[in-house]
């Protein structure tokens, strides 16, 4: 079984609306692209880079990723993304290729970017109104970089009119 073109396009929205909702803070969006027994699945670097910890139903999802409130600037560059169709009618899986920003001030003026290049590996589950969601979501840190930073705007991007 293969997907359709138009769940392609839809499980491409869904993972680039993950990164918005990430970047721009905006937590009940974010909760909402997920089922509600969904689960996120999370490294702990620098000593594990691959999910470690587990978060199960959108209050502990959203709890896990209201922590970003510490860093004020992320930016997620995805880098690509294949998905294909899962075992059982209306699922999918996906593999997300991701570059993550997180601006952090180590010293007063000194500001770093800690840069995450990550894949998710995804499952996903198409619901009774044909939309999509992120049943299950893990994080995989392939390579940690660290860059200085010249200049940045003050905190995560507004969420402007929709």
């Amino acid at each position: 079984m293969t997907l359709a073109p138009a769940d392609r396009a839809d499980l491409a929205d869904l993972v680039a609306r993950y990164a918005l909702h990430v970047d721009r803070r905006d937590l009940d969006a974010l909760v909402g692209l997920f089922t509600e027994d969904a689960v996120l699945a999370l490294p702990d670097p620098p000593r594990d880079l691959g999910p470690v910890r587990s978060h199960t139903g959108r209050a502990e999802i959203r709890d896990a990723m209201a922590r970003l409130a510490a860093i004020p600037v992320t930016f997620h560059a995805l880098a690509g993304h294949v998905f294909d169709a899962g075992p059982d009618p209306h699922t999918a899986t996906g593999s997300v290729a991701c570059v993550a920003h997180h601006l952090t001030e180590r010293s007063p003026g000194e500001v770093t970017d800690l840069v995450w290049h990550l894949r998710y590996a995804d499952s996903y589950l198409r619901d009774d109104d044909g939309v999509w969601r992120i049943r299950g979501r893990a994080l995989q840190i392939d390579w940690i970089e660290t860059r200085p930073v010249r200049r940045h705007r003050a905190e995560a991007e507004p969420r402007g009119d929709r």
